[in-house]
């Protein structure tokens, strides 16, 4: 599908005055805009009223550099090609996408790598925007001032460069903390933006494992891929669960990483084993009962809340427990696909497969067939976790007020090829979603931008 950008020419200062844009002769026929007639030049939170001047045989946009520098516009090559809408009821002219990448903390000190492990994802950001006729700057909490319109933002041009932007079209949050996302200042933000801007401020919230699991406890067609699962509060539910099940989990419902992860198992002789997440092996302690065991957690419980969940008996890859992530985005037409489901096998001794614990990924093709799983299982494998995965996000989306326009969603198969949730991430890490084959520009951030282009309006 053909994308159809319009040049964007920056003319030299004092050759045009910044209250008039010139516009090729054609774009003025099909908008049916009148030349010596104001419109509105809209760029992100950008608005100012200019004058139309025709330019014949043109058929893009010419503004003078001062009213460039206004709008945020940078280009080494004095022109960059985005995609132009004119409403004509509002007589406004709307150049964009504008898009805006909330980060958790950038390092000055380092022009090369400003955002350090992530600038090459951000390179590649601002590459696909080119590409799709889109304009991308990168923001931390720390660069919000007291006017929502206008924030210190990166754009890149032949090099990073630290300039005043407005605020954008869309907002793509990925902010990797709860308190920086809970700051005064980020919240202030992103609720004005919204009202007065219209911006479109996705993945706005990050998803605690409790929540989601109580949202979609109410909707029938999903309890089947639900595991029991209880917010730890009492010692009855704890006592139930734990004799009910020969193992069950427990997860601090806003952790991530699979970190403070554990495993208890109930023994023969009526003991229970732990095994907890550590940076190294796993740590393993053994209570002669349930009671003991629960007052070991009184500790931890007061300053975590955790979620307690039936434990599963799922396939494995040589006795190395598996399980499989979906990164689930919405499209161009803003419909929820699959971009990628990967296999996530659990390294050495360890018993969650994240990649920070010593996990690998593998194909799920390549995962299913080292399985003792039947042969029909094996073959629908692929399809059955795609159709859980759109089930599941389409979901989240309709219990959990919030915009989101990605999920990582952790899936598990049992020793009976039934397909079980285990864990939603509203804010999907990077390394966990890397495809398994060599591509520049990753599937995953091609979709981003495209969503980003229909939620501001750029079809």
């Amino acid at each position: 599908m053909s994308i159809k950008k319009t040049t964007i020419q920056i003319i030299g200062s004092g050759i045009l005055q910044d209250d008039v844009l010139m516009v090729g002769e054609s774009l003025l026929r099909k908008w049916k805009i009148s030349t010596g007639h104001p419109v509105q030049l809209a760029f992100g939170s950008f608005r100012q009223e200019v004058t139309v001047i025709s330019v014949p045989r043109y058929s893009g946009l010419r503004v003078g550099s001062v009213l460039a520098r206004k709008m945020g516009l940078h280009a080494s090559h004095d022109s960059c090609n985005l995609r132009v809408t004119y409403s004509r009821g509002r007589r406004t002219l709307r150049v964009g996408p504008l898009i805006s990448v909330l980060v958790s903390r950038d390092y000055p000190e380092q022009p090369d790598k400003p955002f350090g492990s992530i600038t090459l994802f951000c390179r590649e950001l601002v590459g696909e925007c080119r590409r799709q006729g889109a304009y991308v700057y990168f923001f931390t909490p720390e660069h919000i001032g007291s006017q929502p319109g206008r924030v210190q933002g990166w754009v890149y041009d032949g090099g990073w460069k630290k300039t005043v932007m407005p605020a954008g079209d869309v907002v793509n949050n990925r902010l990797t903390s709860r308190k920086l996302e809970n700051r005064t200042s980020v919240q202030h933000f992103m609720k004005e933006v919204k009202s007065q801007y219209g911006t479109a401020f996705f993945n706005e919230k990050f998803l605690d494992k409790n929540e989601v699991f109580d949202a979609l406890k109410s909707n029938s067609s999903l309890r089947k891929y639900l595991p029991e699962s209880h917010l730890l509060q009492t010692f009855a539910v704890f006592k139930k669960m734990c004799n009910q099940y020969p193992s069950v989990f427990l997860k601090p419902v806003r952790g991530s990483l699979g970190k403070g992860i554990m495993r208890i198992n109930k023994q023969t002789d009526g003991t229970f084993s732990v095994l907890s997440t550590t940076a190294g092996t796993p740590r393993k302690q053994t209570y002669a009962n349930v009671d003991k065991l629960y007052k070991s957690l009184a500790g931890k419980m007061k300053s975590t809340r955790f979620q307690l969940q039936q434990g599963l008996t799922l396939i494995d890859h040589g006795k190395r427990p598996v399980d499989f992530r979906a990164l689930v985005q919405k499209n161009a037409s803003g419909t929820w696909t699959v971009t990628s489901i990967v296999a996530r096998i659990a390294g050495g001794s360890h018993f969650v497969s994240n990649l920070a614990r010593g996990g690998t990924l593998s194909t799920v093709k390549e995962a299913l067939a080292k399985t003792t799983l039947p042969a029909t299982v094996k073959s629908n494998g692929l399809t059955s976790l795609k159709t859980a995965a759109l089930d599941i996000a389409s979901g989240v989306e309709k219990a959990i007020p919030a915009h989101f326009a990605e999920f990582g969603i952790d899936l598990a198969i049992d020793s009976t090829g039934r397909i079980w949730l285990l864990e939603v991430n509203s804010k999907p890490s990077k390394n966990d979603n890397t495809p398994l084959n060599d591509q520049k520009t990753r599937p995953s951030v091609k979709k981003m931008i495209e969503y980003c282009c229909y939620s501001a309006g750029f079809k």
